[in-house]
């Protein structure tokens, strides 16, 4: 259990430690994000992510700017944001090392190339709406084409720097 004191701060680039920790005190569920590149296939392990809107339907996710999958994803015009079942996580923590980890994957693909990954609680295939600046990241906005409700089970969530299951309650 954490016995830390309350701990009051205003964000500067000399306690950006501190800013993270706190930003992972909001638990996340947990996505990858697939799209097709000049080099095959490419994923990134994202948990910013949120719907946005019914009609049209829209998600968003965030992309660093600082990632090495940068260039693949901010003019991708199509890509799918799969959510991952809690017994996902190792995927999860291979493509956080390795954005070309789904290359050695036999995987179907979308009508526009889009690697889709199998047995994900939720997948949504999306074509890019729109792209903002959000300080060090890129906030893709997507209107979703096509959705799956997939396999049931626990979800895998992301908290204080740590993946975990949380339990379905049906």
């Amino acid at each position: 259990m954490d016995t830390a004191l309350p701990h009051e701060f205003v964000p500067d680039a000399e306690n950006t430690r501190a800013l993270r920790d706190a930003f992972g005190r909001f638990a996340t569920g947990v996505t990858i994000v697939t799209a097709p590149s000049a080099a095959g296939k490419v994923a990134i392990t994202a948990n910013s992510f949120s719907s946005v809107s019914l009609d049209p339907p829209m998600v968003l996710w965030a992309l660093a700017e600082n990632s090495n999958r940068y260039d693949d994803f901010k003019d991708a015009q199509h890509y799918a944001i799969h959510i991952l079942r809690a017994d996902q996580q190792e995927l999860a923590w291979t493509v956080v090392r390795d954005g070309a980890a789904l290359n050695g994957l036999d995987l179907t693909t979308n009508d526009h190339g889009v690697p889709l990954l199998p047995g994900c609680l939720a997948r949504f295939e999306c074509r890019q709406a729109a792209r903002y600046p959000g300080g060090d990241h890129q906030i893709i906005l997507g209107e979703v084409l096509r959705a799956e409700i997939g396999a049931t089970g626990d979800a895998l969530s992301f908290y204080g720097g740590k993946m975990s299951s949380l339990p379905c309650q049906s």
